[in-house]
């Protein structure tokens, strides 16, 4: 836990390697932050555990109505600031590519190389109608229909048909208590430039 000036945020660490890599999570962090994933997600990227040590942050704790991804690059380069961290590749996947476009803006002395993955500088129709569609299903409650819409929407349609099976589980393991994080982020995404 890193402490903000407005907040705190949650972030793991693993890596032995002398370069630093900021990994950003996208739009899913909003249902789940990284407390308590640094296992599986150094096994899922040990592939860069030699070269670099990496940080993987989620948003701050407590998010305002309003909040932009311009506000989340701010507390990233805080968060950064407060760990000792001066300069490092930033690899911004989704949402979290969204944040690391304003990181490199509006704090390009923090920042090595980018790395965007499935992300955009602006919402497009695509973007629009995927994140509508999840927010739909959260203003229901209806879970599993969001993660259904989640694989539809985001994996190729023989990767959806080989694992919806896994869909009630994701959907009962995966359901905040809550989805306001989810609407701030989401409507974060939607206002994005």
């Amino acid at each position: 836990l890193v402490q903000l000036s407005q907040g705190t945020m949650e972030y793991i660490r693993f890596g032995t390697g002398r370069r630093t890599l900021v990994m950003l999570p996208g739009l899913g962090d909003s249902l789940r932050s990284m407390k308590g994933t640094a296992i599986p997600m150094a096994l899922m990227y040990r592939i860069f555990a030699r070269e670099f040590t990496i940080y993987v942050f989620s948003r701050r704790e407590v998010l305002p109505n309003g909040y932009t991804t311009r506000d989340m690059a701010r507390d990233q380069a805080q968060a950064m600031d407060r760990l000792g961290i001066s300069k490092a590749d930033i690899f911004g996947v989704s949402m979290g590519g969204m944040i690391a476009q304003h990181l490199a803006i509006d704090y390009p002395q923090k920042v090595g190389k980018v790395i965007l993955a499935v992300t955009a500088a602006r919402p497009n129709p695509l973007l629009e109608a995927s994140v509508r569609e999840w927010m739909e299903f959260a203003q229901k409650g209806d879970h599993i229909g969001f993660m259904d819409s989640n694989l539809r929407r985001i994996y190729s349609e023989t990767y959806y048909r080989k694992n919806r099976w896994m869909i009630p589980l994701l959907g009962k393991w995966t359901k905040p208590k809550s989805y306001d994080r989810f609407f701030i982020q989401a409507n974060a995404c939607l206002t994005h430039n």
